[in-house]
This record gives structure tokens, C-alpha cells and sequence, in this order.
């Protein structure tokens, strides 16, 4: 019982952050980085690029990482380039919000990096 209300407080934690980092009219480094952080363990992307005025994302999406290797430079990964289109940035984050243990565990390291409060970290 205490692991889910966990899972739900780093939720709405999450949806918290991501509200006040899409609140104003200009975006800063780390609002995006945020955004960008969300968007690459979402959509499991290698390289991803926002553009707020066009209201599109931009990202190269990984196929298959079973041939990802962290000791070497990886020259060849099969990737998809990918280009979407979002009407509301607050709801297209949200939407990218997933409820695996994985994910979640991500989240909580996300909330003690982009705001000082200390959520304990789930084991996976």
C-alpha cells in the first residue's frame, strides 16, 4: 500500500512540475530540459529537439537497443526520425507520463534534480 501512494505522490509531483515549467510565455534551459528528459524516456529517443513557437518535436526514436553498448561509441543504432505535432504542450507532457516502476523511479530522481524536494528513490 505504501509503494502506491508513493508511485501516486511522484505522479502528481510530476504533473506539478510540469505545469509550472509550461506556465509562462518563455520557456528557460531548464524547463526544457525537463521536457526534453520526459519526452527521451517516453519515447525511448536518442536525440530530441522542441520547437515551442511551431508547437512540434523533433526526435530520433531508438528501435532496437539490444546492440547498445555504454563502453563504446555506438556508429550504427537503427533510429526513426519523428516529427509531431502537439496543440498543448502541458497535455502532450502529461500524456508522456508512464506508470511502470522504471519510469517512476526515473520521475523521482527527475523531481530532486529540478526542485529540492527529497522523494525517496523506488528500488526497481
Amino acid at each position: 500500500m505504501k509503494n502506491s501512494n508513493l508511485k501516486g505522490r511522484i505522479l502528481q509531483e510530476m504533473n506539478t512540475l510540469i505545469v509550472k515549467s509550461c506556465l509562462g510565455q518563455k520557456i528557460t534551459l531548464n524547463d526544457e530540459n525537463l521536457h526534453i528528459a520526459i519526452l527521451r524516456n517516453h519515447y525511448n529517443a536518442a536525440d530530441v529537439a522542441i520547437d515551442y513557437h511551431r508547437r512540434r518535436v523533433e526526435m530520433d526514436l531508438v528501435l532496437d537497443d539490444r546492440n547498445y553498448d555504454p563502453k563504446m561509441i555506438n556508429l550504427e543504432m537503427a533510429t526513426l526520425r519523428a516529427n509531431l505535432w502537439f496543440r498543448n504542450l502541458r497535455d502532450f507532457l502529461k500524456s508522456c507520463l508512464d506508470k511502470d516502476t522504471r519510469s517512476i523511479a526515473y520521475y523521482a530522481t527527475l523531481i530532486r534534480t529540478y526542485t529540492n524536494k527529497n522523494i525517496p528513490i523506488m528500488s526497481i
